[in-house]
């Protein structure tokens, strides 16, 4: 049986304050990453870390290249939102988990079965193909 995404855990991760690295926010205006971390870090109060392969900085926020450069004063790692494709999100789940993340968020039509059961059998939350800007309205957020 496949992943299921549970509206408790939704809305627990996006009304409790914390960490969320955004992997694939670039400076590309054009892409979903970019409002939607505007979106994570002003409309839900998250601090955000961008995540991309130059290490560029995006919206005044140090970059990194992967999760597991970012600096344990960095740390803990609440969520881990993935804005890849989903032949690539495993590398990144498997990241999150190695880094000690708490959940793991894979943005809409990222979809990996596996990458979700290895992140739910170590404990991490997980949501898969789902957006928090398109989620927000069910909790009046």
């Amino acid at each position: 049986m496949g992943h299921t995404n549970d509206p408790a855990v939704i809305e627990r991760l996006m009304r409790t304050k914390g960490r969320w690295a955004i992997v694939g926010l670039s400076t590309n205006e054009w892409r979903a990453a970019f409002d939607t971390s505007l979106f994570i870090r002003d409309r839900l109060g998250m601090e955000i870390i961008p995540v991309n392969l130059p290490g560029d900085p995006v919206h005044g926020e140090p970059g990194y290249g992967s999760l597991l450069d970012i600096p344990a004063a960095k740390q803990p790692i609440d969520v881990v939102d993935c804005f890849v494709n989903s032949q690539k999100v495993g590398a990144v789940v498997d990241q999150a988990i190695a880094v000690g993340a708490k959940a793991v968020w894979m943005q809409l039509g990222v979809v990996d079965e596996a990458a979700a059961k290895r992140a739910k059998d170590a404990g991490l939350d997980v949501v898969m193909d789902s957006c928090p800007a398109q989620q927000a309205w069910k909790f009046n957020l």
